[in-house]
Parts: structure tokens; sequence; C-alpha cells
């Protein structure tokens, strides 16, 4: 049996989860982080040094950072391995999407998140949160034009890329006070990957 360690709010978590239920995964998860704690007591801390969730307990066998582990649940459970496709060019392809999403894509969309979902109304800096998700948007339109012409990021069938970036476009089309650009193309692939019945489960209730 598989343990996660990780609240079910956080994005890195959801990511996990819902790569779970896209691999057929019996799991126990455990509340960690925020307001549940325990992610900077010793217990967790010689788990995971860095003091974050998730982490994935398999056997003796301990990960932690999200891409890295959806990449193993992937590999050592997905039988025919088509969320992440053995073939070299497509799988260089599909990480290029999950290393994107940290390096570049959290980083800009984190304040957004932050300060609408998790800053009360009366302390918010609105001016600068319109232009944190302007920069956001720039990076939505990258993704909106890599769609053209395409069902999914990578290849002809469902990946990680299309699972992770859906996690955080959860969060850009579950804001409601964000003003948002007419995307056609990202928000069809939006649409399709949103009926999932991982995305239902873990990535689709209110963002809190």
């Amino acid at each position: 049996m598989l343990t996660i360690w990780g609240r079910a709010n956080s994005v890195n978590v959801q990511k996990v989860l819902w790569c779970c239920d896209e691999l057929g995964l019996a799991y126990d998860r455990i509340d960690a982080g925020m307001q549940f704690g325990r992610n900077h007591e010793p217990e967790y801390l010689a788990m995971n040094p860095m003091g974050r969730v998730p982490t994935l307990v398999d056997g003796d066998f301990v990960l932690w950072e999200s891409n890295a582990i959806i990449r193993y649940l992937a590999m050592q459970y997905g039988a025919d391995n088509a969320i992440y496709p053995a073939d070299p060019k497509l799988r260089a392809s599909v990480d290029r999407w999950l290393d994107w999403t940290l390096s570049t894509l959290q980083p800009a969309e984190r304040p957004v998140f932050w300060g609408y979902i998790r800053t009360p109304a009366a302390k918010r800096h609105l001016k600068q949160l319109e232009a944190d998700a302007r920069e956001v948007e720039t990076l939505w339109r990258v993704i909106d034009a890599h769609l053209k012409d395409r069902d999914f990021l990578e290849g002809n069938a469902f990946t990680l890329a299309d699972l992770v970036v859906a996690a955080y476009a959860r969060r850009w089309y579950g804001i409601a006070e964000l003003e948002r650009p007419a995307l056609p193309d990202l928000e069809r692939w939006y649409a399709q990957q949103s009926q999932r019945a991982g995305f239902q489960r873990y990535i689709a209730p209110e963002l809190t």
C-alpha cells in the first residue's frame, strides 16, 4: 500500500492523487502541511528534509517532489506506460512541460492564487495582483498556441503533461475575480481534461 503525506488542497498533492487515480492505485493519505502541521516534525523531516508536501512512501522507498513522484508511479505501476510514454522524444516532450510548470508557471501563478484565494479581500494588493495575473496570462497564451490542432499537449493520448498543466489551469479558471482573455484552444483542452474522473475527484473541488 502506498502512503501519501500531504493535504488535499495542495496542487502538488492533487497531482499525485490524480495520477494514482489514472493508474488505479490504492493508497493511504495522511494530512500534513499548513493547518495540519506535521511536516516540520522530526518524523516527517527524516523522510523529507525540505519539510514540504507531498511525500510518497512505497514500502521502504521514500520520494519527495511531486513531479518526481508521478514519474515514478507511472514507470513503476503504469502497465503500458501510456501516461508517460517510453519513446524518448515523446517522453522528453512530456518532461518539458513537467519542468516548465515548476520552473516557470508555478512561480508566476503562486502570488495570484495566494493573493485571491488565501488572502482576505481587505488585505489584497489589487494593482499588484492585476500585474501578476497578466504575467500568468502570457504563459497560458503559450499553452493556447501550442494546443492549436492538438487534443493533448503531447502525442495522441493523455499524459502526465496534460495532468500537471490541467491542475494549474484549474487555478487559472477557478478564481472568479480574474479577468481572462478568450483562449479558445486552451479552453477546449481544459474542458476535455476536466471531464476525467481523477480531475473531478481531486482537482475540481473548491479552491481553498
